[in-house]
């Protein structure tokens, strides 16, 4: 059986969580929260970095989410998360390179900020990560006006990086109202029981959110 290592509360975990639940692939999940130390001294026994998730297979570990949804498609081919069209599969890598890099990795600027606390505040930062959100907000809303998923080609990998990087960065910054296309796929995105799941799996640990979870979703 295939063993994720990752935390309920992580965005990249549900990204790979969300993809295995897509492909209806059994595996052992080993939460890597401080009150498992066991789960954390395994994976750092693996990858010394200790960044999760991790997957283990038999003899072979992955890291990054990209790579792992990658492998699934050889383990379980179907359904295909990356398509087997050249042009359909760099479509949907550019897309999940958008919301990883463009959003999540902005998101995080502003977590870090919080994380800082008062003392180590940025206003620089923070600012310079809300207009980037803005501009991929407006962006993101033209690509999605026909409704659907991220990319003509069904759920996807893209879709897996959507979830969780859409649902932080609503909580940090807003998506605004104008951007209707974009709040209709974040809400069709949680209505995905595969992401519904991860959701629901994190929501013990909602008090870990700096700031403060808002009280919605």
């Amino acid at each position: 059986m295939l063993i994720l290592y990752a935390h309920p509360f992580s965005s990249y975990s549900w990204k790979a969580q969300i993809a295995l639940d897509e492909k209806g692939i059994d595996f052992d999940y080993r939460n890597v929260d401080p009150e498992f130390p066991e789960h954390s001294q395994q994976l750092y026994a693996l990858w010394p970095v200790g960044k999760f998730p991790l997957l283990v297979d038999g003899e072979r570990t992955l890291f990054e989410t990209s790579i792992i949804i990658e492998y699934l498609d050889r383990v379980q081919p179907e359904p295909r998360l990356i398509p087997a069209d050249p042009d359909a599969a760099l479509r949907v890598r550019q897309m999940d390179r958008v919301f990883d890099l463009h959003v999540m990795a902005v998101v995080q600027d502003i977590v870090n900020d919080r994380i800082r606390g008062p003392a180590g505040h940025a206003p620089m930062i923070v600012d310079k990560a809300r207009a980037a959100l803005d501009t991929i907000y407006d962006w993101l809303d033209t690509q999605l006006a026909g409704g659907g998923w991220a990319t003509p080609d069904g759920f996807t990998l893209a879709d897996c990086a959507a979830a969780p990087s859409l649902f932080y960065a609503d909580w940090v910054h807003e998506i605004p109202a104008d951007c209707a296309n974009l709040r209709a796929y974040r809400a069709r995105l949680l209505a995905r029981p595969s992401v519904a799941r991860a959701v629901d799996g994190g929501r013990a640990y909602r008090h870990y959110f700096p700031g403060g979870a808002p009280d919605r979703d």
